[in-house]
């Protein structure tokens, strides 16, 4: 078996099983590696496949009131989370790994950090947000003395941050902003902390 038999078999996938394109692309791969790693023979250049366009899928977006309807149904932290993503255009992941320093009430603004794509980026603090974001952040202070006074209130920090700033996981300020109600225990650094809510 050759290049022309490959090509026939990946133009079936596309052709008659009508594949998506990352499976296409993935038996591909797998076949160009058996031949290299595990067969040790050489493959000429496969010309001639047919290639499975990509489809661009239109997100789902909920009107107005489909989300409210939705909001209105929850209650406590989880409906103040959810309006704060709503409010945002954050990313699930995105609010959940939102820490204290992140929001600057006075420019009404959060720092989003590791966004798609690594990147970080700044979003908007929707006004009506802001007076119920502080009572709850209010509630997280209590919540982190209290861990402080019990021996606890360190949290995992980002990259080597810990190295740089050695007291820096005991601020108040890297403390997420929607902490767990228990602790989690970590092995590799052997802290037990609070982590955010669960996804």
């Amino acid at each position: 078996m050759g290049s022309e038999e490959i090509k026939v078999f990946i133009n079936n996938l596309a052709v008659n099983h009508q594949v998506s394109s990352s499976t296409q692309n993935q038996a591909l791969n797998a076949i160009l590696y058996l031949y290299k790693n595990v067969i040790k023979k050489e493959i000429q250049f496969v010309d001639g496949l047919q290639y499975v366009k990509r489809i661009k899928h239109l997100p789902t977006v909920f009107t107005r009131s489909e989300a409210q309807k939705i909001i209105n149904e929850l209650e406590g932290v989880l409906q103040l989370f959810i309006k704060l993503l709503y409010g945002t255009g954050m990313r699930l992941s995105e609010g959940l790994s939102l820490r204290v320093k992140d929001i600057d009430f006075d420019q009404a603004q959060i720092s989003v950090r590791d966004g798609k794509g690594e990147k970080d980026r700044i979003t908007i603090l929707p006004e009506k947000l802001i007076e119920p974001l502080q009572e709850h952040i209010k509630k997280v202070k209590n919540l982190h003395d209290k861990d402080l006074r019990d021996g606890f209130g360190a949290t995992i920090l980002p990259y080597a941050l810990e190295r740089k700033y050695p007291n820096a996981n005991k601020e108040f300020g890297w403390q997420y902003v929607f902490p767990a109600k228990t602790f989690v225990y970590n092995n590799e650094k052997k802290l037990k902390f609070r982590y955010h809510i669960h996804e």
